[in-house]
Parts: C-alpha cells; sequence; structure tokens
C-alpha cells in the first residue's frame, strides 16, 4: 500500500514538473531570444523587406521627373551612389556620405555639451544638460545654400552625445544617430558635422543618445534657414520652441507668454517647434493667421483662417503667419494652453481666448501643386503597421510595440535604390497615437483612411498616426543612407517602435551598444 502511494506522489511530482516545464519552457525560450547582444549592427535586425521590387534590383531609368522635386534633395552635392547592391563592388560606408570635405564652411559654430543644474528665468531649477551654457541650445541661423559647420563638444554629460539635425535631409554621416550613423561623442571628445542647408524652413536639432532623457533634460536648440533673397520690409520672424522641462511648460526656455514686437500692418512668421513626446494645439488670438508652412515646407496657396486650431506634432513644426492689426492691437499665438507669444508694439495686453473647437485639416487646406513625381506609380511599396502585444523586449517581460506583425528587433528594413519612387502605408492599431519620423527625407501625405489629400501638398517628416487610422505617403529616395523611420515620442521608441529605411550599396561601420556604449534611444 505505502508503495503504491510512492508510485502515485512520484507520478503527481512528476506530472507537475513537466506541466511546469511546458509553461515555463516556452517563456525561457522567449526570454533567451529576446536578449540583445552586447553590440549590434543594424543592419543585421530583423528582416528585408524590398517593397514589392526584386531583389537588388535598382531604380530604372525612367525618373528623370524626380529631378524637379531639388527643394528636398539638394543637400547632397558631394557623394553620389553609383550602385544598388550591398554585394558589388560598389558597395560604400556610410561614412563617405558627405557634404563637399573642401568647401569652406559658410556658418561655423561650437557647441560645449555640459551634464549642469541650470534655473529658468522663473527661477525654476532643473537637473539635466546644457548647450553653451543653455538650455535651448543656441538658435542656429543659416540662409539656403550656406554650409552649415558644427563642432560638438563633450564636456561633461557621462553617456556621450550625438546632435540629430530634424527635418533637416542632411548627408547620412551628419545625421547625428549614435551606432547607426556615428559613434556617441564621449566626454572630452568631439565630433564636426557639416551639411548644406537645402531648403529654407524651421528645424531644430537634439541629441540622438539616450535621446529620450538627453531631450527631456535639454540637449536641443532651434535651426532656422531662410531664403537667400531678402525678406521683404515690413516683415518679422518669431521662434518659439516649445519645452517642458520637469513639468515646466516653456517657450524658448521661459515659463509664461514670451513678447515680440510686431508693428501695426507688420506681417510676422511665428515658428512653433514642438519638441515634446505628444502634439499640442497652437491657435490665434486677435487676428486671422495663415499656416504657412508644415515640417519646413511652404504650404501652397494657404488661406487665411480665424478660430480654427493647429495641430503640430511631437517633433513636427508648425510656421504660423500673421498680419498685425492696423489699429496696433495686440495679438496672442497660443501654444498649447493660455501662454503663448504676444505679439504687439504699444501693448502686449492680449487676452488669452479658449482653443477653437475646430482643426484646421490639412488634407484639404490649400491648393494643389505638382509634386515633382508620380505617387501612383512607385518603384516599392512598403506596409508600416504599428500594433501590440506582450512579450519579451531584451529580456523583460512587457506589453511591446510591434511593426508588421514582429517585435523589435525582428523588425522590417525597408530597402530601396536610389532614385526609387516609394510609397508606404502607416496603419496604427496599437491604442494609441504615434507621431512618426523618418530621418533624411520628407515624405507628402496622399490619403488618410482612404481618403485622398485634396488641398496643397502636405509634406511632412514628422507625421501624427493616430490610433486607428492609417496614411498614405510618398518620397523619393534621393538621399542614400541607413536611416532611422522610429516614433518621436521618443518612450515609445525605447519600447521597441524602431525601423530602418536603407538603400542598396550602403553600409555603415557602426554598432549599438559596445564599446562606444552607442544607445540612440
Amino acid at each position: 500500500m505505502n508503495g503504491t502511494r510512492r508510485r502515485g506522489a512520484r507520478l503527481r511530482l512528476a506530472l507537475a514538473g513537466a506541466a511546469t516545464i511546458a509553461l515555463l519552457g516556452p517563456l525561457a525560450w522567449m526570454w533567451q531570444d529576446s536578449l540583445m547582444p552586447d553590440a549590434y549592427s543594424v543592419m543585421d535586425m530583423g528582416y528585408a523587406d524590398y517593397g514589392g521590387a526584386l531583389t537588388h534590383v535598382g531604380a530604372t531609368s525612367g525618373h528623370s521627373e524626380h529631378s524637379e522635386h531639388s527643394e528636398h534633395s539638394e543637400h547632397f552635392e558631394h557623394s553620389e551612389h553609383s550602385g544598388h547592391s550591398e554585394h558589388t563592388a560598389s558597395a560604400r560606408s556610410l561614412t563617405s556620405l558627405t557634404a563637399d570635405p573642401d568647401r569652406a564652411a559658410d556658418v561655423a559654430i561650437t557647441l560645449v555639451a555640459r551634464r549642469q543644474r541650470f534655473r529658468l528665468p522663473t527661477g525654476r531649477s532643473v537637473d539635466g544638460y546644457t548647450l553653451n551654457g543653455a538650455s535651448p541650445g543656441p538658435v542656429i541661423h543659416a540662409t539656403v545654400g550656406q554650409l552649415v559647420e558644427v563642432r560638438l563638444v563633450n564636456e561633461s554629460v557621462p553617456d556621450g552625445i550625438t546632435l540629430h539635425w530634424h527635418g533637416v535631409d542632411v548627408p547620412n554621416a551628419a545625421d547625428g544617430v549614435a551606432g547607426v550613423t556615428q559613434d556617441a561623442v564621449g566626454v572630452g571628445r568631439s565630433f564636426t558635422y557639416r551639411f548644406v542647408a537645402g531648403q529654407a524652413g524651421t528645424f531644430w536639432y537634439h541629441s540622438h543618445q539616450v535621446s529620450h532623457e538627453q531631450v527631456r533634460r535639454g540637449l536641443l536648440g532651434a535651426l532656422v534657414v531662410t531664403p537667400a533673397a531678402r525678406p521683404p520690409a515690413g516683415t518679422a520672424d518669431v521662434v518659439a520652441l516649445l519645452h517642458l522641462y520637469d513639468g515646466a511648460r516653456t517657450i524658448n526656455g521661459r515659463e509664461g507668454d514670451v513678447r515680440a514686437e510686431a508693428r501695426p500692418g507688420e506681417r510676422v512668421r511665428v515658428r512653433v517647434i514642438n519638441t515634446e513626446n505628444g502634439q499640442t494645439p497652437v491657435w490665434v488670438g486677435g487676428a486671422p493667421f495663415r499656416l504657412a508652412a508644415v515640417d519646413g515646407t511652404d504650404l501652397h496657396e494657404p488661406a487665411s483662417v480665424r478660430d480654427t486650431a493647429v495641430t503640430v506634432t511631437a517633433g513636427g513644426r508648425a510656421d504660423i503667419e500673421v498680419t498685425m492689426p492696423e489699429d496696433g492691437s495686440p495679438v496672442r499665438v497660443h501654444i498649447g494652453g493660455p501662454a503663448g507669444v504676444v505679439l504687439g508694439s504699444r501693448s502686449y495686453d492680449a487676452p488669452a481666448v479658449p482653443r477653437p473647437s475646430t482643426t484646421l485639416d490639412l488634407l484639404s487646406y490649400g491648393t494643389p501643386a505638382p509634386l515633382g513625381f508620380d505617387p501612383d506609380r512607385p518603384d516599392r511599396r512598403f506596409d508600416y503597421e504599428i500594433g501590440r502585444r506582450p512579450g519579451f523586449l531584451d529580456g523583460r517581460p512587457g506589453v511591446w510595440w510591434t511593426i508588421n506583425g514582429h517585435m523589435f528587433p525582428d523588425v522590417p528594413m525597408f530597402v530601396v535604390a536610389k532614385g526609387d519612387v516609394v510609397r508606404m502605408r502607416i496603419v496604427n492599431d496599437s491604442g494609441e497615437p504615434h507621431p512618426m519620423h523618418l530621418h533624411g527625407h520628407h515624405a507628402v501625405v496622399l490619403s488618410r483612411d482612404g481618403v485622398r489629400a485634396t488641398g496643397g501638398p502636405w509634406w511632412v517628416d514628422s507625421l501624427e498616426v493616430g490610433t486607428g487610422e492609417s496614411y498614405d505617403i510618398a518620397f523619393v529616395a534621393d538621399n542614400p543612407g541607413i536611416w532611422m523611420d522610429h516614433c518621436h515620442n521618443l518612450p515609445h521608441a525605447t519600447e521597441g517602435l524602431v525601423a530602418h529605411l536603407m538603400y542598396e550599396g550602403v553600409t555603415t561601420p557602426f554598432t549599438v551598444g559596445g564599446t562606444g556604449g552607442n544607445k540612440p534611444e
């Protein structure tokens, strides 16, 4: 009897052990499989997606009309991509994709990065990072066609630092992404960025090393590129960079209103830059306005509107153009709330007005204009479907973002060849909105939820894709390199919402992790 009981107990124990192994075994395998190596190349991540094109087949000669789309390609003046396959003798390192090394700089500046405690004008103390002793860093000004040279010196940022030129279609070697286009700049070291300002517009710069922390704590600034022609008389220009420091909403580093002088009848361009992780509304009290530009690209024949809000995507920019009232009344440009930029001369007593109930729809704003290419005849078609599911990310259990059903790092590498017309559908079924940012390119919005765009060309580098929404976008692959295509809600990027666009024939010598400690997000 006792023997029978012992055999029964052993059987139950064996069954329990088998059940435990059956349950924990797959979890242990998933955990092990999710661990990232100490150093890896983004070229080895996931799988190659050729967008329906035959593997390693480049663009044909039928794209001569692409030359019309010049404002988004003038930056690429020195390097040319002569081959389409990474397995041919024409394969080249992205480090060779630079501005003309023999050309002298037209605009030269040194930025010294420090970790330090600093004070906002209201006296609020912030434990963060500075550039040249302040945050935001200095506004960099250039005119179209000038070569900009920025020397970045890391005096005391312990994790290293880079600078990414957000919205500027720079040569790939100047893109400033740790582990992809360069190594992070360690303490006591420096790195020099060189690029031609090929397009007039409103842009910004920020660190792309541990960016979810370093941007939040102050490593950022504005970049403004103006047309080569002198501005007409009776115009003014105001930068309005929105950033939160430890929960304090600031414009140009100041809590509360920013005042800017504007005379009666003067036309003022307020360059709103949203450096935050979520979208923000902008509206105007005291005068009608035009939305003159989005993400550094002027809109075509934008109409004057009033009692309407404009949504500015995380990472995005909106140029608000106001003509000042002839009677000298002040005008308030609200940025996310009651505070904003107050334009005036004799008085700055502009009362706050509630956010309008109407939001400007850029799908139908402005009037049509030629794109310079045919998006209905693409060489490559890609899907970027955003979802979410439980699993392990580098050994951490959680609920993580997915791209086309795959969790990081098993994500697509979108492969193109120079000259390709690229069409991409972005679908968001993840339950949260995502501001999607493609480096090195501007894309035109073709449709939202199947409804085609009917207004002026809506060019973006940062696009808000709400939950349940889908967008069709298109661009010409005119800037060879390896480019991030990620969510600019930067904590989302750390949670796996990152893919890359790669040109055939381009390689990178840099790795994420490794001795350089590269952590782009």
